[in-house]
Formats: C-alpha cells, sequence, structure tokens
C-alpha cells in the first residue's frame, strides 16, 4: 500500500510540474504576439494567429483541467489507499503482538525490520542483555552461546532452519528461521518447556514401566542374574539369584559386590567376571552339595552380566552316567567273549577289549568302520546272508570261520547275531556275540585224525603186545595192588585237601564279619571332618582292611591256586595307581618299626593283574620290612628291555645262597626271631609270592647276601595307557546326606557290631534307620504292614535258621507294596547270586565299602521311586548285582 501511495504523488508532481511549463509557454506566445516586431503589422495574421493560439490554450486548459480531476481522484484514492495500508498495518501489528512467540523480520542485509514485545524482552532478560538491533540473527545466536544464555542445543535438531536449545534458566525454545522473498529472513522463538516436561515425564513413565516389566521378567526366570556396572556396583539382580548364592541378605542396587562376597559362589563370580572377554565358564560346588554353572558376559568396559544356574540334577546325571559307562566298560572287557554292537547302517558302535584284540585292532579303532573291515571282502560276503536275517528281526546263531591267527591258520568262532528293537519292532542295530572255538575245532580234527590211524596202529600193535602180553600178565597183580593203595591214597589227600577248604571257608566268613564292620565304622569315619594328617592316616587304615581282606581271601584261595582254579584278569594300568597306596600305607607302618622306607614313583603303565601284583609285592615289602629292623628298604621300578622289573631292596639280614630257592615253599621261615607282632608269622607269604606269579606268568628273583640285605623283583609286561586305568582310580566319597536324606531304612543282620556300625554309616547319610538282628526283633520295635520304610539292607545268614531271603519274602507279603532290597552276604556262590537275582534283589558281598554301599542304594531308591507299584517285581528281576 505505501509503494502504490508514493508512485501516484510522484505522477500527481509531474503533472503539477507539466502544467506549469505549458503556462510559461503560453504567456511567452500571448506576449510575442501582443509585441510582435513586424515592421507593417499584419493585424489579420495576428488576429489568425491569436486564434490559433487561443484554440491551443483552450486545449491545453481543457487537458490541465482533466489532468487535475485525475489528480483529485487519485488524491482520494490515495487518501483511501492509505488509511487501509495504516489499517492493515495496525492490524499486522495487532496480530504479531498477539502471538505467544517472539517474532522479528529482517531484510536482505540481516537488519531488525520488525519485532514485536516477546522478541525484545527475550532478548533484554538479565543477567543477559544482548543489544539486538544493530547484529544480524546468527551473531546474536553466538553472543547468546557465549555468555551462556543458552546452556544446550539439541544434536537432533541442529540445522540453520531450526534449532531446539535449553537456556540457562532450563527453559526450552524452539528457534525457527524462514526466507522472505525479498531474501530477508523471519525468526520464530517457541517457548517448548512444558512440552518438553511432558515428553519427559511420558518418557520416564515409560522407562519405569519397562524396568518393572523386565524386572518381573527377570524375577521369573528360574536362572540367577546378576549385572554389574564398571565401578562394581550392583546394578540388576532376581530372586533366583538370592536363592542360589545363599546370601543372608538381600542387597541394594549401587552396592559394592565385594561387600557381598561372603560365599564362594560370589568369589567364584569375581573370578569369572575377570574373564569376561573369554566368555569364562565357572563350575562351582556349594557346600550343600548343589553344582552351579557361573556365566560371564561382558557389557563393555569393566560392566558384565553373570548368570547362575543350578545343574546339579543334570551334573549327578553325568557323573551316574559316566560311572555306570565304567562299570559297563568294564565288565564288558572282563568277559571272556568277543562283544560289538553295530547300528543298522553296519557300522561298528561299541566292541570290547577282547574283540579289539582278537581281531588285531588297536582299542577303539573299530569305532565308526564298516563291520566289513576286520574280516575282509570275501569273508563278509560269507557272513552277509546271516546279517540280512538279523536284520529281518531273527535271532541267528551259527559256526563260521571268521579270522586267522598269526601264522596263517584260520581260526573259527560261534557267531550270534541279536537283533535290537524299537518300540515299533524296527531293528536299530545287532548285538553280536561271538565264542572262540579254534582249539574245540583243531581237537576234533586231531580226534578224527587220530581215529582214522588207530585201526592201523592198533593192528599193528596187537601182535607185539600179544608177544609181550605175557611177560605183563605178571606185572599186571603188582600194578593193580598199586593202583589200590594210590587210589586210597589220594582219596586221603583229597579228604584233607576238602577239610582245609572247608576249614578256610568257615574262618574266612567269621573273619569276614568284623572285617566288614570295621569298614563301615571306617566309611563313618571318612565323612567326618579332619586334618590332612589324619585323613592320609584314616585312608592308609582303609588300605590295611582291605589287606587284610585279600589275605583272608588269599587263605581260603591258596587251594585254588594250588588247583589251578584261579586265572588272571589282566589290564593296562599306570604302576603308579598300584604303588602309590601299597607306599603310603607302609610308610606308616615303616615309621612304627623305625625302618627308613623310601618309594620312588614312575609313570610307566604295565599288562597284569593289579589285584595279584598288589599281592606280590605286598607281601616282598612286609618280608623286607620284618627282615630289616632300623635299617632300609627302597621300593621302586626299573625300565628292562622286556618289561618293568617292579623292585624291593632292603639292607636286613640277607638269605644265604644254598636256602634262596627254600624260601619260597610253603610255612618256611629262614629266623623266625626276627618276626613281629606285626605279622602272622605262618611262612606263606614268599610261597603265595610264588604261587601268584606262576599264575599271572611274571618271573620273580631274588639277590641276597648274608649280613647285607636282599633284592626281591616282579617282571611285568609293558601296557599301554588307555580308559581303564581311569577307572580303576579311586571314586571320590560321595557328599554325606544329599542323595539318601531322609530315606527310611530298615538294618537286619545277626551281628550287633555290624547293626551298629552300618546304623552309624546311614545315619551319618541323613537315613532313618531301625536296625535288628532277626525278624521277631523287627516286628517288636515296627509295624511290619504299615510303618514306613524305603530300604531294606539284610544278611542273608541269621540265627535259629533263618536267612535273608524268606524273611524279605515274608516282609514283602505283609505290605501293598514290595521294599527294595539289598542283601548282604559273605557266601559268594553262584547259587545264591541266582537266587538273590530271582527273587528281584541286589546282592553285596562282605566286606563291604562305605562307596559300594552308597552307590547301590542310591541306585535302589532312584529304581523304586520312579516304577509303579505293579511293575516293581518285574523291574527288580531284571536288575543284576552291582
Amino acid at each position: 500500500m505505501t509503494d502504490s501511495k508514493q508512485a501516484l504523488q510522484q505522477q500527481l508532481d509531474a503533472l503539477r510540474q507539466e502544467n506549469d511549463r505549458q503556462k510559461k509557454i503560453i504567456d511567452s506566445l500571448i506576449h510575442r504576439v501582443e509585441k510582435g516586431s513586424r515592421p507593417h503589422g499584419d493585424a489579420w495574421s495576428a488576429f489568425q494567429h491569436s486564434v490559433v493560439l487561443a484554440d491551443q490554450v483552450r486545449e491545453k486548459t481543457e487537458a490541465l483541467n482533466n489532468t487535475l480531476q485525475d489528480l483529485a481522484l487519485i488524491n482520494h484514492q490515495l487518501s483511501a489507499a492509505k488509511s487501509e495500508a495504516e489499517q492493515a498495518q495496525q492490524r499486522f501489528v495487532d496480530a504479531i503482538e498477539s502471538f505467544s512467540d517472539a517474532f522479528a523480520l529482517y531484510d536482505e542485509n540481516r537488519r531488525l525490520v520488525y519485532c514485536n514485545s516477546h522478541y525484545l524482552n527475550f532478548w533484554s532478560q538479565q543477567p543477559f542483555v544482548i543489544e539486538h538491533q544493530a547484529l544480524a540473527p546468527e551473531d546474536m545466536y553466538m553472543l547468546a552461546i557465549e555468555k551462556g544464555m543458552i546452556e544446550h542445543v539439541e544434536e537432533s535438531s541442529r540445522t540453520p532452519e531450526e534449532l531446539t536449545v535449553r537456556l540457562w534458566d532450563q527453559r526450552w525454545v524452539k528457534i525457527n528461521q524462514r526466507k522472505t522473498s525479498e531474501g530477508g529472513s523471519v525468526m520464530l522463538y517457541t517457548d517448548i518447556t512444558e512440552l518438553k516436561l511432558a515428553e519427559t515425564a511420558r518418557f520416564e513413565a515409560a522407562m519405569a514401566e519397562k524396568s518393572r516389566v523386565l524386572q518381573a521378567m527377570i524375577d521369573n526366570l528360574s536362572q540367577g542374574v546378576l549385572m554389574v556396572d564398571g565401578d562394581d556396583r550392583i546394578k540388576v539382580f532376581n530372586r533366583a539369584f538370592i536363592t542360589i548364592s545363599g546370601i543372608e541378605k538381600p542387597p541394594l542396587a549401587g552396592e559394592k559386590i565385594a561387600d557381598l562376597c561372603q560365599t564362594s559362589l560370589l568369589k567364584v563370580s569375581r573370578i569369572a567376571s575377570e574373564k569376561i572377554h573369554n566368555h569364562d565358564v565357572q563350575i562351582q560346588t556349594l557346600a550343600d552339595g548343589r553344582v552351579i554353572e557361573v556365566r560371564s558376559h561382558s557389557m563393555g568396559g569393566d560392566a558384565y552380566v553373570n548368570t547362575y544356574t543350578d545343574i546339579t540334577q543334570g551334573y549327578q546325571d553325568a557323573r551316574e552316567l559316566r560311572e555306570n559307562a565304567q562299570w559297563l566298560r568294564l565288565i564288558t572287557d572282563n568277559v571272556p567273549a568277543l562283544i560289538a554292537y553295530v547300528g543298522a547302517d553296519l557300522d561298528y558302535q561299541f566292541t570290547n577289549r577282547a574283540y579289539d584284540e582278537w581281531y588285531g585292532f588297536a582299542r577303539g579303532s573299530l569305532i565308526g568302520q564298516h563291520i566289513s573291515v576286520p574280516r575282509g571282502p570275501q569273508r563278509f560276503r560269507a557272513l552277509k546272508p546271516f546279517i540280512e536275517r538279523a536284520l529281518a528281526g531273527e535271532t541267528v546263531m551259527f559256526e563260521f570261520e571268521d579270522n586267522e591267527d598269526p601264522s596263517g591258520q584260520p581260526r573259527f568262532v560261534v557267531k550270534s547275531l541279536v537283533p535290537n528293537k524299537d518300540a515299533r519292532k524296527k531293528v536299530t542295530g545287532l548285538f553280536v556275540l561271538n565264542w572262540d572255538i579254534t582249539e574245540r575245532k583243531r581237537h576234533a580234527e586231531q580226534l578224527t585224525q587220530s581215529y582214522q590211524t588207530l585201526e592201523a596202529r592198533v593192528q599193528e600193535r596187537t601182535a607185539q603186545l600179544q608177544h609181550v602180553n605175557y611177560k605183563l600178565q605178571s606185572e599186571v597183580e603188582e600194578r593193580r595192588e598199586a593202583q589200590a593203595r594210590l587210589l586210597e591214597a589220594k582219596k586221603d589227600a583229597e579228604h584233607a585237601n576238602l577239610s582245609k577248604t572247608k576249614f578256610l571257608a568257615a574262618i574266612s566268613h567269621d573273619l569276614l564279619q568284623p572285617l566288614n564292620a570295621a569298614l563301615l565304622y571306617l566309611g563313618s569315619l571318612q565323612t567326618l571332618r579332619m586334618s590332612s594328617s589324619v585323613r592320609r592316616v584314616t585312608e592308609a587304615l582303609s588300605f590295611s582292611l582291605r589287606d587284610v581282606e585279600s589275605l583272608i581271601t588269599t587263605l581260603v584261595d591258596i587251594s585254588k591256586l594250588d588247583a589251578g582254579a584261579v586265572t588272571a584278569d589282566k589290564q593296562s594300568l599306570p604302576m603308579s595307581d598300584l604303588l602309590d597306596n601299597l607306599a603310603d600305607e607302609f610308610g606308616v607302618l615303616a615309621e612304627k618299626l623305625d625302618v627308613d622306607f623310601r618309594y620312588v614313583s614312575t609313570h610307566v603303565s604295565v599288562y597284569t593283574d593289579p589285584q595279584l601284583l598288589g599281592r606280590i609285592v605286598r607281601n616282598l615289602v612286609t618280608n623286607a620290612l620284618r627282615y630289616a629292623p632300623r635299617g632300609r628298604v627302597l621300593l621302586g621300578c626299573r625300565r628292562r628291555e622286556n618289561g618293568v622289573s617292579v623292585e624291593v631292596i632292603d639292607t636286613g639280614v640277607g638269605i644265604p645262597a644254598e636256602k634262596q630257592r627254600e624260601i619260597f615253599q610253603e610255612f618256611c621261615r629262614l629266623d623266625p626271631k626276627h618276626d613281629t607282632h606285626h605279622h602272622t608269622q605262618l611262612g606263606l607269604g614268599l610261597a603265595i609270592v610264588d604261587k601268584i606269579s606262576r599264575v599271572l606268568g611274571h618271573n620273580v628273583s631274588v639277590r641276597s647276601e648274608s649280613g647285607k640285605g636282599s633284592c626281591f623283583s616282579v617282571l611285568v609286561p609293558f601296557g599301554v595307557q588307555h580308559d581303564l586305568a581311569v577307572a580303576q582310580k579311586k571314586l571320590p566319597i560321595l557328599d554325606q546326606g544329599v542323595a539318601l536324606q531322609g530315606a527310611r531304612v530298615w538294618v537286619i543282620d545277626n551281628d550287633p557290631n555290624i547293626c551298629a556300625a552300618m546304623s552309624e554309616l546311614l545315619t551319618l547319610w541323613g537315613c532313618e534307620v531301625i536296625s535288628a538282628s532277626s525278624l521277631s526283633d523287627l516286628q517288636m520295635q515296627c509295624d511290619l504292614a504299615r510303618t514306613p520304610v524305603e530300604l531294606l539292607v539284610v544278611d542273608y545268614h541269621l540265627d535259629d535258621g533263618e536267612n535273608g531271603i524268606d524273611l524279605v519274602t515274608f516282609i514283602n507279603s505283609q505290605r501293598v507294596r514290595p521294599v527294595a532290597t539289598l542283601l548282604v552276604t559273605a557266601n559268594r556262590s553262584e547259587a545264591l547270586s541266582q537266587q538273590a537275582r530271582e527273587s528281584g534283589y541286589l546282592v553285596l558281598f562282605k566286606p563291604v565299602s562305605p562307596i559300594r554301599l552308597k552307590t547301590t542304594l542310591i541306585h535302589l531308591i532312584k529304581q523304586h521311586s520312579h516304577t509303579p507299584p505293579e511293575l516293581v517285581t518285574q523291574k527288580n528281576s531284571d536288575s543284576s548285582p552291582v
């Protein structure tokens, strides 16, 4: 509006100037006409000229009047436009002032054209008064930052057109800048403090809700969770963490983790957190028997999250599976049959030691290979029809030429292929059982050949026999009389031998009773806390009691050694497994005898029967300690070209050369005065050594000089280290009272000492025990039909003609559900074992080791706790002795 007014004004001024110029021209022309200089004065011409001039003046005047009228109209329009412009400008000002935001208008030269009062107040507030009139908006912005009026600028809004800033008084302002068409700019400052506060409140509420949901989710996890920040302070934990860690007081957020390290689990957590970059996993066994898996996860810097998982059940199951696998391997490896298992694809999945050795393969190398590998394509083709029948579900047994011996001669087996079927009757594999019948086949062939040649030889010999028959007739009567005397002597010897065997069996049973009680008492003692020195003595005592058992068994079996009924169960094992225990045992005994006993350990492996070799070494060391009072004894090994020489060297009295073979005879004692109260003085030690060495095939030698000492040595073949050696290591003592906690057990044994020892040991394991010496004694203490009970531990031989199997049968007849039963006996006959299996009971032979007893009881509880009453008898009948 202002620009149009100015244009009209300029046009009006131009018209006025043009009107003044026309008037001057008219006046000049009239003056020249009136005062013309023509000499003769032409009035007509002057008149004509004046008329023309008058017309021109009139035209000009009319034009001037029209122009003046237009000018008046324009002035009127200009006045109206000015009024409208002033009204519009006032409305614009009122509108700008009505804004709640600060407003400013800048021209193209960045000079302020107009602003409202809010804008003036924004830059005039104390203590940051800024002269804004002469400054460009960007300069004012930088000056506000320098003076501290603007404290913070949001990163997400750093653009020239739009900025979000926080002022010194914590108010938030949004600055918008827009370009005008002339090149200027419009600035708009909006106070968004309330919006920011509402947004912050919504964000905090959302975060609080997320935190609540997250904490609820963490609290419902079965795993324990602990989050620690870079300053080692607790940020997050859940209820499972409190339960698993066992801390007395729940921690507070922000509390130092070091202040909570009152349990071994938290100490392990700190150790694990130092290895979080390696994603370390720690397995910790707590004092109450639980097994906890601790995993650490890095969160950047020194912050980390630990998770705690209770893996007790899985850990115990895995350990039980490993032990069961070791026992299965131990049993199958000592069975003379060749045992293997192949899958439906005919690849080996299991072979026992006899199977690998028979085919000449290294231990376990057949696993994963096809069944054709050990026998070749030709023999496999002959075997294939039988395999196809077995895969079709038929059990097949047949004779088969399956291998060759080192000399190239064929070897024969009786082979049995038993299909393994799943629940849908589908064959998933084959059990392969082989029995070597090579010798039987060869003997049969030799008998056939002998029979064929026998007739010819008989005919040839008949003539010769007839010739000498008359000479023999006179000798027949003499031989008949000699044979009668020999038969009588043989009967006397057999009767004496039978009497000796019965006597040894009787005294061994009587001796095993107190020995069994001693082992049970010792098991109770080993569950208690004790110092390391007392622990060593306890272990030595344990070994000594086992030696007593071994010696008693030796007395019983010495007749079997003479009869050739004892066989060696050889296996590879580290020699240290045998000698370390013996060294600990004899170290204690040597201190009592004032003998300097030394032992040199070794890592070599040997192939032998560890029980029989242990008896040999034990007897040799015992003799050395006996005949070297206040002397020195050395136990160690030497590597020889063909094996390991186990040597016992002493500085004792020595043995004369002429008696060095005599000492291996039964009941031989060279110098009884050197015997001490530690020994039986029967003179059987070296005789047993000689007999056992013959069974083992190990050479025993002696070097001795009277007055200087002796050296006894046993040459043992080298062995190969394998998993079986690990299986024979001493089993760890189980955590007391955890697996059997609360189990109710009835113990029936006619020996009060064994009852007391068994009750003491079971009570330490957490069991509730009732002990009795007979059925009537048990009936006086409890109701056989209603008193709760989970386990029966029963001796077989009871008083007054009772036996354990009949007693348990009577008890089960009074109850709705049969009770899990363990039969404990010193009777090792196969008939008794078979009877117990048929009745569904497990059997342990006296003396019973605490570890074996506990393992068996846990097995019985687990077996019966998951078995319906109607299936208990069937499942028990499938069990085998432990």
